[in-house]
């Protein structure tokens, strides 16, 4: 089996997620299903057709979680210090072309949310901070053309 990384809250926002599906979401769209099909003709029921498009979208993310959850290699990130960038990390960094800077922390590929400004371990700009040192610069890819960032904090927390 693969194991997949994961911060202790990432695996807990899942588990909270899933817990959610099989509890409340699963149960309230069966009831939708059977309270559309008590009105009669399913062809032109439009009720009956939405509620099994979200039971359809339901069951296949409760697969999902339930083939992650088991999955998860918890890493535990108040553990981890150094000046070098890894799994777990807060990156600050500095855009050498806007003087733009940002924090992003560097996360588990199905806990990654650009929001909260969590990447995942296997983003192009993660891979390329992995390994790097406050001071370095990194050369990034992007759809319009490769972008400069300098690296001017790491921390665990």
């Amino acid at each position: 089996m693969q194991k997949f990384p994961m911060t202790a809250e990432g695996l807990a926002r899942l588990e909270e997620e899933l817990k959610l599906l099989k509890g409340e979401e699963r149960p309230a769209v069966i009831r939708a299903i059977a309270e559309a099909r008590a009105h009669g003709d399913l062809s032109e029921n439009a009720e009956y057709h939405a509620a099994r498009e979200k039971q359809s979208f339901i069951e296949g993310r409760i697969a999902e979680l339930e083939t992650i959850v088991p999955a998860a290699e918890v890493i535990d990130v108040s553990k981890l210090s150094g000046d070098q960038v890894k799994f777990g990390a807060r990156v600050t960094v500095v855009d050498e072309e806007t003087e733009e800077e940002k924090t992003y922390r560097i996360v588990g590929q199905y806990e990654a949310d650009m929001k909260n400004n969590s990447i995942s371990i296997s983003s192009p700009l993660a891979k390329a901070l992995i390994g790097k040192k406050v001071g370095d610069s990194v050369e990034v890819p992007a759809p319009g053309g490769a972008r400069a960032y300098e690296i001017t904090a790491v921390a665990f927390r």
